[in-house]
């Protein structure tokens, strides 16, 4: 019953905090970096069956494409609302 643990990829650490930094100390940067670590990451671990972490990397990937989603949304909705205001105000 000796069980031998699997070691964590560090990229999927990464990605996980940076998503989480993403959504509090670092709104757009951390996002961007949950992105890009969490996708090299999972292929990583898809090339060494050894490492684990699969789910830690996905996770960070969810936080960031979630972040810059609703920033892109946003950017959306301001752009919406103050040329709709810029509109209204030529007529």
């Amino acid at each position: 019953m000796n069980a031998q643990a699997r070691q964590n990829s560090t990229l999927a650490i990464v990605s996980l905090i940076a998503g989480i930094l993403g959504w509090t100390l670092m709104p757009f940067l951390g996002s961007v970096c949950a992105i890009i670590t969490g996708h090299m990451a999972r292929g990583e671990i898809r090339r060494n069956p050894q490492l684990g972490g699969d789910g830690m990397a996905v996770g960070g990937l969810i936080l960031g494409w979630a972040s810059v989603v609703l920033w892109v949304l946003a950017v959306v909705a301001f752009l919406l609302f103050f040329g709709g205001l810029a509109w209204l105000s030529t007529r």
